[in-house]
């Protein structure tokens, strides 16, 4: 059973940095789609950035130029560097995955992702 955790949330000021993280486990070896999803109050759910086995990777236009994901798969890790914090980025942010496939699109859809993360808290304060 895939299991995805989550770390690294917290409460900033706007302009500062935080980096999240997920480790997979209890998956099988070979392709895979990871991806960050955040989720503000009374909003719906929206991708952020996404990057696949290959190390191909899909960001969202609201954060382009701010955030970055990386992986180290000898920790089974995935990241999201988060620079310039803005108040907007306030949410609950998940970690997805599906396995045995690529990354689709432009961006993967939430409904590609088979698995997820609890999530975790990021506040941004102006």
């Amino acid at each position: 059973q895939v299991k995805l955790v989550e770390s690294g949330g917290g409460s900033v000021q706007a302009g500062g940095s935080l980096r999240l993280s997920c480790v997979a486990s209890g998956y099988t070896s070979g392709n895979y789609c990871m991806g960050w999803f955040r989720q503000a109050p009374g909003k719906e759910r929206e991708g952020v950035a996404a990057l696949d086995r290959d190390d191909s990777v899909s960001l969202a236009d609201s954060v382009k130029g701010r955030f970055t994901i990386f992986q180290d798969k000898a920790k089974d890790t995935v990241y999201l560097q988060m620079n310039s914090l803005k108040p907007e980025d306030t949410a609950m942010y998940y970690c997805a995955a599906e396995f045995g496939t690529y990354c689709s699109g432009a961006f993967p859809d939430e409904a590609d992702f088979g698995s997820w993360g609890q999530g975790t808290q990021v506040t941004v304060s102006s």
